[in-house]
């Protein structure tokens, strides 16, 4: 198939991650892959006051930086004008959209530009609401998602659509680590992002209340830019900026639990991430984690909003007996063998080829 990816500005995050990943795929399997991408529009005056008021933050304006496509040999180009139309778009089989900003250009491209489909991989960016994607779930297309919560969002919103669900997964050549006991210093790892929906705020408050029992308590953390305030990153955590695949490994197995808190999320690619290196994960109940957490046993769902609820689950995976560890991370690493990327490209190729009407 000649299939053609439409996605906003790529980053260093996890959508842009499983588009480069599913591309490549793709490509391995002999289709012909194109990414056209567009610059990042800044924040709308009313998109800036509703971050301020729901997330108490000002969105700042977007600026070019590294991201997943880098280097990843795949046709990608850039459409400067931020505009999809069709004279940007290759003739092809199917188109398909990954953001809710691209669904509507995505449905209003001719027939010869390929069956329309809208892979529905996120709900909790900066300044976006259900009330603006929820129209772009009932415009023409095939529609796919990543995880169950959403599948059951989108039918709660637009009725008994058809939805795919193709899950995120991960990928075991780049994360695993050999079996391992607790670590001689307690520690806890986090995805560090300053933003409101990613609850930095209540993984750092968590830590502080986890520290005055567990007295030597680390909290290693990464991300895609540097916390604002550098030196004023509470003691016993590091951060390191952009690491790479070996650094980020090294990262994930470094930890006795892996902290998730995002109060929205499509996904959570890193819980798979981290599990894969054999680490138990505490998590919020946002996007797959219940599912994730449930499905071996490999972490605790904590309450939402409650930093001294995921504290005492710190506390606890930081102490607890050796044997009963081993058994979480033992539960956390064989979740992992659920969720392959390979199993998911199949999933993704049956989708587009409903999506075109093809049956082979």
């Amino acid at each position: 198939m000649r299939i053609t990816w439409i996605h906003p500005e790529p980053q260093m995050t996890g959508g842009t991650k499983v588009v480069t990943i599913y591309a490549k795929r793709l490509m391995e399997r002999g289709h012909q892959v194109v990414i056209l991408t567009t610059p990042r529009r800044p924040p709308s005056a009313h998109a800036r006051l509703r971050a301020l008021v729901r997330e108490r933050r000002w969105l700042p304006r977007p600026r070019r930086g590294p991201s997943h496509l880098d280097g990843s040999g795949i046709d990608h180009r850039v459409v400067e004008s931020g505009r999809i139309t069709d004279r940007d778009v290759p003739d092809g089989d199917v188109v398909i959209a990954t953001w809710w900003e691209t669904a509507e250009p995505v449905a209003a491209l001719s027939p010869s530009k390929g069956a329309k489909a809208y892979l529905v991989a996120d709900y909790g960016a900066p300044g976006m609401a259900l009330e603006d994607i929820v129209p772009t779930w009932r415009l023409p297309m095939h529609l796919m998602t990543i995880a169950p919560w959403l599948v059951a969002l989108i039918r709660e919103q637009v009725g008994d659509v058809r939805v795919d669900l193709i899950p995120n997964s991960v990928d075991p050549r780049e994360f695993h680590a050999p079996e391992r006991g607790r670590c001689k210093v307690p520690t806890v790892g986090f995805n560090y992002r300053e933003l409101w929906i990613k609850g930095p705020d209540l993984v750092l408050e968590a830590f502080r209340m986890a520290r005055e029992r567990v007295l030597d308590l680390r909290l290693l953390t990464y991300g895609p830019a540097a916390p604002r305030r550098l030196r004023a990153l509470p003691d016993g955590m590091s951060f390191q900026l952009l690491p790479s695949n070996d650094e980020l490994r090294g990262i994930y197995a470094g930890c006795d639990a892996w902290l998730f808190a995002s109060r929205r999320e499509g996904f959570g690619l890193q819980i798979l991430e981290a599990m894969a290196c054999r680490t138990p994960v505490i998590a919020t109940p946002a996007g797959a984690a219940p599912e994730l957490i449930a499905a071996r046993g490999g972490g605790i769902v904590v309450k939402p909003e409650d930093p001294a609820d995921m504290a005492r689950a710190i506390e606890r995976f930081c102490t607890m007996d050796e044997l009963e560890w081993r058994k979480l991370s033992t539960a956390a690493l064989e979740t992992t063998r659920d969720y392959t990327w390979d199993d998911a490209t199949d999933r993704l190729e049956a989708a587009l080829r409903a999506a075109t009407g093809r049956t082979g």
